[in-house]
């Protein structure tokens, strides 16, 4: 069920992503909110070294040290913000398409295994690959708060007819 909607994420991605003109992309509601470009650059991001190498890293070894990682560093130390969005995207679904296939492939996987997170402390396979998806979640809210906020200040309309936001 998890890899499924892992796989079926990938085309909400593109519908909330795709084809967008820059100055949507680049648009931050506060100089300390992300705006698309850097949501999408940290989708990649954590699609490789997060996710995807940890949760191979507690099937298949769990008892060494998680290898690190810093979201919230990698923001200003990639550059996110000087990246190419069409770029990213497009390297998001493939990367997206690379984990899929992976998780498939596995035959008998041990969802149990357990390994010890610096923070965290025990967390299973199964607990990341859950967290895969309440990620993919989070960040599909996201992207529809921000596309929300780029749509009240541009359109300078009030939004109240549509509901409470």
């Amino acid at each position: 069920m998890i890899t499924s909607q892992l796989a079926e994420n990938k085309q909400v991605f593109v519908a909330l992503l795709g084809k967008l003109p820059s100055h949507m992309y680049l648009w931050r509601s506060k100089p300390d909110k992300w705006c698309l470009l850097e949501i999408i650059f940290h989708l990649v991001d954590e699609e490789i070294e997060d996710f995807r190498t940890r949760v191979m890293h507690v099937l298949e070894t769990p008892d060494e040290p998680i290898p690190p990682i810093d979201p919230e560093g990698w923001v200003q130390q990639r550059e996110y913000f000087r990246q190419d969005y069409s770029e990213k995207l497009e390297e998001f679904i493939e990367e997206r398409e690379s984990s899929v296939t992976w998780l498939k492939s596995l035959e008998s996987p041990q969802w149990k295994n357990t390994a010890q997170h610096p923070k965290l402390g025990p967390i299973t396979a199964k607990q990341l690959l859950a967290s895969w998806l309440a990620h993919d979640y989070h960040h599909i809210r996201q992207i529809n708060v921000v596309k929300y906020e780029y749509l009240k200040e541009y359109s300078k309309e009030d939004l109240g007819y549509a509901g409470k936001w």
